[in-house]
């Protein structure tokens, strides 16, 4: 070669070399970055790719009335799945796909792997059900679309073919079933209530959901599945879900590329959650419900010094434990057209009735238009601006006094106080009770639509003045007022206490709870003028019209009272029962506001014949239990 020949070869020989240095540089300096750098986020990604999260829910904490008996429990409800991460379960799909398509291949049709996929899985997972049916003597059929959503849902959990397996079934099976079968029977938890429809808008239900993880877990990038878990849909399992929940299992898989589990990398095993105690009685809300029978309406009693509340009842009601594990469609209807679903307790808007006569006689004796001295004559009704406003009792009731006229619920007497006193004041006085807002009970769903009516917001929502007939209506509890028996149960314990009470609880309170709470307000009444109602109260039960209510020997209060509601479908009112008491005069430790709706138009319904029954029984079983609450004799506290 000659020397310039070689020089030029040479030189392109050290450019072929600069480059190939250059490059094997470049991609060393390329790995080496990767390693120092990016080794993070490469090892973020795998794990990503390959690892699933699976999220478990824990049993729901118990619920105990307030002697420690239990009111809501879980129970075992016993299931058949198939493992579909099980070799075998994968190796029969690929199966089952092949010969899909070979046979729409041989008969030459047109076919989409992704339907065929989906009917071989369901193919598949039917003769695992076949095989149980077999066992147990059953003829279940799987559902395609139920298998589809589960596979795009949680492909890594294993898929329930019968959630619905008696404890005898459920036998039959462990025994049966070979322990290396993919299918698999297990026992998870569901609701459980065994007093059934016992306090059942109290308690409230819970429904099925899949489960959010919290941030506490692990995991929080990787994919998650996660199995079915409940929430409280209404009553205690509802305002207290946190505290039912509990504390959620986790597992971590490393998966294949088919996504099927492979290495369980992490496990925590789920905590049940935290037990709560209820301030009822279960033993006063079973008598209250037995004395209502067949009845519509709704029931408070309250401990009036602690303010927690010992029986609570909203009828017609529901057996909780058809809710459980789900609520089918035919009971959500039957539910839903008997009205079982309202608590009328606190979501039932009633006029009041004469009940609300106590409060037309506390304003009038506290801006002092009237004293406990004063007579007014009945002679069965009076005119009101040309309008005749009766007396329950036609012939009428003669001269009476406040401790007469509430014995004997004379309307004429509060008729006169009323238009002696003004709208204004009455109204004021109500608002100043709390009858215009909720009473914050620690339960979900209570109604903010009370109404107490004043002379502007008639003017603004009726678009009318107000006349003398307004007052004498809203003096005996009818007109436009409307009021739930949870704030007439308040109402009355604010009476007996000669304070303005709020926030009642449906929990037990701690003595420490009790003494931290709120101070209550003044309700105002002079010693002489709360001694006059409270004696007009216990008259009414010892020879008034609340006699229903009486228990020899016991020295109770109450006030029977009956309102009319016009039905707008129908011509003509019902009428609606109400009796309030508390017991017993000399040292008073219960409250109980009773509501009974009546069915039929134009029919008589009063309080002292259908609710007054109603309290008796729960007063019953009240000094059944607290006999150390009796006094030494009647005469010792009149």
């Amino acid at each position: 070669m000659k020397p310039e020949e070689k020089m030029k070869y040479q030189g392109r020989l050290l450019l072929f070399y600069g480059l190939l240095i250059i490059m094997v540089g470049t991609l060393l300096g390329g790995v080496g970055y990767r390693q120092l750098f990016e080794s993070d986020q490469s090892s973020e990604r795998v794990k990503r790719q390959n690892q699933r999260r699976i999220i478990t829910p824990a049993p729901r904490g118990h619920i105990y009335d307030r002697e420690g008996r239990l009111l809501v429990s879980n129970k075992s409800k016993f299931t058949a799945v198939v493992f579909l991460s099980d070799t075998s379960v994968r190796a029969a799909f690929r199966r089952e796909y092949r010969e899909l398509v070979r046979d729409h291949r041989e008969r030459g049709e047109d076919y989409n792997t992704t339907v065929l996929a989906r009917i071989s899985k369901a193919n598949v997972i039917q003769r695992y059900l076949d095989n149980i049916n077999d066992m147990l003597g059953r003829d279940e059929k799987v559902d395609a679309r139920k298998i589809a959503k589960h596979f795009y849902i949680n492909p890594l959990l294993p898929y329930p073919i019968l959630d619905d397996l008696s404890r005898e079934e459920f036998a039959i099976l462990l025994e049966s079933l070979p322990v290396e079968s993919p299918v698999q029977v297990y026992a998870t938890n569901t609701r459980h209530y065994p007093y059934e429809a016992t306090a059942s808008h109290t308690l409230g239900y819970v429904t099925s959901t899949y489960l959010t993880p919290s941030d506490e877990l692990p995991g929080e990038d990787l994919r998650t599945f996660a199995e079915k878990g409940t929430f409280g849909r209404s009553g205690v399992e509802r305002q207290y879900d946190n505290r039912l929940q509990g504390e959620m299992g986790l597992e971590i898989w490393r998966i294949d590329i088919d996504g099927y589990q492979v290495e369980n990398i992490e496990r925590r095993y789920p905590l049940k959650g935290s037990d709560i105690q209820l301030s009822l009685d279960i033993d006063l809300q079973l008598a209250a419900e037995k004395a209502f029978k067949d009845k519509v309406g709704g029931l408070v009693a309250i401990d009036i010094e602690t303010l927690e509340i010992l029986a609570m009842v909203s009828k017609p009601d529901y057996d909780l434990n058809d809710t459980a594990p789900y609520i089918s469609n035919a009971t959500f209807q039957r539910i839903n057209e008997t009205g079982g679903w309202q608590n009328r307790a606190i979501q039932g808007l009633y006029p009041p009735g004469s009940p609300f006569k106590l409060l037309t006689a506390i304003a009038a004796l506290k801006t002092g238009t009237m004293t406990p001295e004063d007579v007014h004559d009945c002679k069965g009704h009076i005119i009101v601006s040309r309008s005749v406003k009766p007396c329950w009792k036609d012939s009428g009731h003669g001269e009476r006094s406040l401790e007469a006229a509430i014995r004997d619920s004379c309307n004429v007497y509060f008729y006169e106080v009323a238009l002696d006193t003004g709208v204004d004041i009455i109204s004021r006085e109500a608002i100043y009770m709390g009858l215009a807002n909720k009473t914050n009970i620690d339960l979900p769903h209570e109604t903010g639509r009370m109404l107490v009516p004043t002379r502007s917001w008639k003017k603004e929502r009726v678009g009318a003045s107000w006349y003398p007939g307004d007052t004498t209506n809203l003096a005996i509890g009818q007109g436009f007022l409307r009021l739930t028996p949870m704030q007439m149960a308040l109402f009355t314990t604010s009476v007996v206490r000669n304070e303005v009470v709020s926030n009642p609880s449906i929990l037990k309170l701690s003595k420490e709870q009790i003494a931290s709470r709120p101070p209550p307000k003044p309700l105002g009444l002079s010693e002489s003028d709360h001694k006059a109602v409270l004696n007009g109260m216990f008259a009414c039960i010892e020879i008034g019209t609340g006699r229903r209510a009486r228990i020899p020997g016991i020295a109770m209060g109450g006030k029977t009272g009956t309102a009319q509601v016009r039905k707008l479908k129908e011509a003509g009112t019902i009428e609606l029962a109400w009796f309030i008491s508390f017991a017993p005069v000399h040292d008073p430790k219960i409250a109980i506001a009773t509501l009974v709706e009546g069915q039929e138009i134009d029919i008589d319904f009063g309080g002292s014949v259908h609710a007054a029954p109603i309290s008796h029984a729960v007063l019953n079983k009240f000094f059944e239990k607290n006999p150390d609450y009796l006094p030494p004799s009647l005469e010792s506290v009149q």
